[in-house]
């Protein structure tokens, strides 16, 4: 059973997600909340596997509340994804950075919503090839973090490689295509190299990727 928590401070938008996640035998929502503040409250309460969370709420917005169960050990198991009504823009990139697992804009389709629930619960990043080619983008004008690279040294070539092609956008079937290698290989190498650079998914293995200068802005 996944289990879901909805952070929305419009009701309206809560409940219209809850009835439909709730018709879902394998999907559960354990709780709602109206803010950040209440949302990280009862993220540490309930340890959902996802947490829907609104980027703009009163109180404590959404990459607040994503910085605070990011940096909660208790909650290394709770897989964030923003919800935005205005697509990709400066809030979601900082919401990336701040380890959401992902974003949805909220007028998507139900099916769409029913796929990235179950995506996201399966550790995998909600970046489609268009929006990693927009996280590309922002790096072509924005100053390389200093100090990102340091654990690219502790990666073995493999996990290198998985990584940069993480970085393109690529599933780990597709990886494993790449690499040669089986699909259950090229997700090792992954979790290997999350585990290495510290990051919680693979949203954040994209960015980490760019800051560091291990994948550069055009290359492909």
């Amino acid at each position: 059973m996944i289990r879901v928590l909805l952070v929305d401070d419009q009701p309206l938008i809560r409940s219209g997600f809850r009835a439909l996640l709730d018709l879902e035998d394998d999907i559960e929502v354990v709780a709602e909340a109206g803010d950040g503040v209440e949302g990280v409250a009862l993220a540490k309460e309930h340890l959902p596997d996802i947490a829907l969370i609104d980027i703009q709420m009163p109180v404590v917005d959404g990459i607040e509340a994503t910085r605070r169960i990011a940096a909660d050990p208790a909650l290394a198991g709770v897989h964030v994804v923003i919800l935005t009504n205005y697509g990709f823009d400066e809030y979601v990139f900082n919401a990336l950075r701040a380890g959401a697992a992902g974003f949805l804009v909220k007028d998507i389709l139900p099916e769409d919503l029913l796929h990235a629930v179950r995506v996201a619960a399966r550790g995998d990043a909600l970046l489609a090839p268009s929006i990693t080619r927009k996280l590309i983008n922002r790096y072509i004008t924005q100053p390389r973090t200093t100090g990102t690279g340091r654990g690219l040294k502790e990666l073995t070539s493999r996990e290198r490689e998985a990584v940069t092609l993480v970085a393109h956008g690529l599933s780990n079937d597709q990886i494993a295509d790449r690499m040669v290698i089986s699909p259950m290989t090229a997700k090792t190498h992954v979790n290997r190299a999350m585990a290495k650079l510290h990051a919680r998914d693979r949203a954040q293995l994209v960015v980490l990727a760019y800051e560091s200068g291990l994948v550069a802005p055009g290359s492909s």
